[in-house]
């Protein structure tokens, strides 16, 4: 299957096919992701990291990728070090990051500006996060993680719990899961759920969900509890986050009955959401997850450039 130049912008982009392509290739990528072995598979390759907002897992784990396979890395994290501070527009920083690299990577606060770079760019763009809209890379790896432990996605009961009104985490993986079939359950706050066009999506696909604000209701018959943090900085009113921060909190407490192989995942940062007693149990698997995020990155680095093992 042949994805040289592809834009990765919104997992819609990609059928279930080509999703099953990307995580088997991911999954030969494991070894050079573990660096248990080497490989020069972009030796000559420069990757744009445009970061215009915070990021540590998504950020790095790119800048890993390239490294593991050999490329070099240009960009920044700090937008405010740039030329956009002196009124430069992003579809001219695109411009310029094109002609100085193979391939951009960008996070950007505003929904569509990734469609928007891929407008004005050659090379291929990698939407690494567009305010809420879409986070394509993090549904795949997630994708990956659900496939690498339970073997299969199909037919999972994945609860998505949390902030799913600005989350793109949950938007991206919320239409994925149901090309996949799986059972899906929203659980948030009234304020904070699934955006209706989003919910219509799965329908489409052949899924419906249920939806509740109570997760003890739901939790017990879990396959997946994929918890996302409340997220502040995406809240126009502060008086809205304020009245739902803290709403939930998975504490081991609350396993007592779930199932034995229950995953819990979280595309981090956490804040609250879910307690430090989790981490020590055999159902946390987030930092596996962020983990990841290389081989699976790794592999779209290869796949869109057109180098490949």
């Amino acid at each position: 299957m042949n994805l040289k130049g592809k834009d990765i912008i919104s997992i819609k982009d990609f059928s279930k096919s080509e999703i099953d392509f990307i995580l088997g290739y991911a999954k030969k990528m494991i070894p050079f992701a573990q660096g248990k072995t080497s490989t020069s598979l972009l030796q000559g390759k420069i990757l744009s990291s445009l970061f215009f907002e915070p990021s540590t897992r998504t950020r790095l784990s790119f800048e890993s990728a390239m490294s593991r396979l050999d490329g070099r890395i240009i960009g920044f994290a700090d937008p405010t070090i740039t030329s956009q501070k002196k009124g430069e527009t992003l579809a001219d920083t695109i411009r310029m990051a094109d002609a100085y690299s193979d391939v951009i990577v960008l996070r950007h606060p505003l929904e569509g500006a990734a469609r928007l770079a891929a407008e004005f760019a050659e090379v291929p763009v990698l939407n690494a996060g567009d305010g809420a809209g879409r986070h394509p890379t993090q549904c795949l790896l997630d994708l990956f993680t659900i496939l690498t432990e339970k073997k299969n996605i199909e037919g999972q009961n994945v609860v998505l719990l949390g902030d799913l009104k600005y989350g793109r985490t949950v938007h991206s993986l919320a239409y994925a899961l149901s090309l996949y079939g799986a059972e899906l359950t929203f659980v948030s706050p009234k304020s904070l759920q699934m955006p209706k066009e989003m919910v219509e999506e799965c329908r489409n696909l052949g899924v419906t969900p249920a939806s509740t604000t109570k997760l003890e209701k739901v939790i017990n018959k879990a396959d997946v509890l994929y918890v996302t943090r409340i997220q502040k900085e995406r809240f126009p009113d502060p008086e809205e986050y304020n009245r739902v921060v803290g709403i939930y909190q998975v504490n081991a407490s609350m396993l007592t009955n779930v199932k034995n192989d229950l995953m819990i995942m979280h595309p981090l940062p956490r804040v609250t959401e879910i307690a430090p007693d989790v981490d020590m149990t055999p159902h946390a698997l987030y930092f596996k997850q962020a983990f990841n995020g290389i081989p699976v990155r790794m592999a779209l680095l290869s796949l869109v450039t057109g180098v490949v093992l």
